[in-house]
């Protein structure tokens, strides 16, 4: 059984028991979440698809800490200008462990 959800506008295929890195949310380590947005469940055979979300659909996860991904690179760059410049940020995510997948 997994679900689609939508954490911070993008959306995650997430499994019971399964951990997930998304944006960066403004939670500490440890507290325990529940995910609302719930696009899609799929189970077996069986899917259950929201217009948009569906509302008998729970999913709580735990916080279980705040990650770096791989830097990410840019350049700019102007042709027969002599003008090259290199960009680049390294970008966080919050690990999720989902707990519980509960379809009512």
């Amino acid at each position: 059984m997994y679900a689609i959800v939508e954490v911070a506008g993008k959306q995650y295929k997430v499994e019971k028991d399964k951990t997930v890195n998304v944006d960066l949310i403004d939670k500490s380590q440890g507290d325990d979440i529940t995910l609302d947005r719930v696009l899609m469940v799929v189970d077996g055979e069986k899917s259950l698809v929201g217009k948009p979300y569906l509302s008998n659909v729970k999913i709580s996860a735990k916080v279980m800490g705040i990650v770096r991904g791989k830097k990410v690179r840019g350049v700019k760059f102007k042709k027969r200008k002599n003008y090259t410049r290199t960009l680049g940020h390294t970008p966080e995510y919050t690990t999720l462990k989902i707990a519980d997948l509960s379809v009512m």
